[in-house]
Order: C-alpha cells, then structure tokens, then sequence
C-alpha cells in the first residue's frame, strides 16, 4: 500500500466548497495523510525539518489547491521555496523525493473551453503548471497529470460536486493501493479525464 501525503492549501478554507467536499470525501482513510499547511502554518513559519520528515515517509505527495492567479496560494510557493533545498531534494546529494509521485489537485474558476488556446486564459492547465512538472522533474520524481475540477465559480450544484468528490476518491484510493496504470494515466489531459482506463480493476 502507497502512503499518500495530500498538501491542503486552501486560505479561505471555511468558505469553500468544492475544495472542502473533496476533502471531506478522503478524510480518514487509511494510507492517507491531509496537511492543512494553512491550518499548520498561520504566520508562514513552516519547520522545514518536519515538512522534510513528512515528504520522507510518503510515496505519493498531492498538492490541492485552488488555482489563484494561474498557481498556488501563496503558502505552497513559500513551502516549496523553504522545503525543497539543495543536498536533499535536488543536487548531487539531494536525492530524498526520488522515485516518489506527484501531481497537483486543482480547483480553477474557469471552465474548459477558457483554459485552451484562444480561450479566455490562453493557456491550457498543463501549460500553466508546467512549473510543478519542472520542480518534479528536478527533484527526481514522477509527474502525474492533475486532478482537475473547473467552472467552479459559477457554482456547481449538488449532484455534480457529489460525483467530482466520488472520483477524486476513487482516484486516491487507486494511489493509495498500487492499482493506477501510470503509462496510461500519462496519456491524458488530467488524472480524472478517464479513470475507467487508468484504473486496474482490485
């Protein structure tokens, strides 16, 4: 069984929806461990030896959020600015997140036909966290495309937030017990663009 350490980066966390369902769907699960870096870190003094420890004893390392400003919230820059240092997650002697999985977690205001080019934003998803594959890349570890939720700001009834919770569960869950076809999953847009083909059936 992987051990998957899901980053929880949500300022405004008492008013969210979406990000706050999504959690509440994976929550207590074994294998499967929610940092709350806002919850932990109200002034941004993050213990850069705990965070690392942390990141040691997982194998898989999900980044949520919602997507501010085409990134993160400002303590996931702060985190990764702080946590990934020279001589243990990248250099000739950092080689502590090597092996381990990644993939971000994101929650975007704009819908699909936005994040394209010629769309409203220009860009696609991937192009715009290009910077995280990068950081994986350096660091010695595995990419996997984001689990991506969009038009969240024209608010999503019920039954559409119940089914985005159900798979992002499923998608954790299938982390979390080895049964994720990773060369499959590479060739789409998003984790959950087809989690019937990525998904190994238990």
């Amino acid at each position: 069984m992987n051990k998957i350490l899901i980053l929880f980066a949500h300022p405004a966390f008492k008013r969210s929806t979406i990000n706050a369902a999504l959690r509440d769907g994976i929550e207590g699960e074994d294998g499967i461990t929610i940092h709350d870096l806002y919850g932990a870190y109200p002034d941004f003094f993050i213990d850069v030896d705990y965070e690392q420890r942390l990141c040691e004893a997982h194998d898989i390392i999900i980044f949520q959020h919602p997507f501010y400003w085409y990134s993160t919230p400002a303590i996931l820059k702060e985190w990764l600015d702080l946590v990934l240092e020279h001589g243990w997650a990248y250099g000739s002697q950092g080689n502590a997140l090597a092996g381990k999985y990644t993939l971000q977690a994101i929650t975007a205001g704009g819908d699909g036909a936005s994040y394209r080019t010629g769309g409203t934003n220009g860009h696609t998803i991937g192009e715009l966290i290009s910077p995280y594959r990068a950081t994986a890349s350096l660091c010695g570890m595995h990419w996997l495309p984001p689990f991506v939720v969009l038009g969240v700001h024209r608010g999503l009834p019920g039954v559409i937030v119940n089914g985005h919770v159900e798979r992002y569960r499923q998608a954790i869950i299938a982390l979390r017990d080895g049964r994720v076809n990773y060369q499959e999953a590479a060739r789409h847009e998003y984790l959950n663009s087809n989690l019937k083909a990525i998904i190994r059936e238990p």
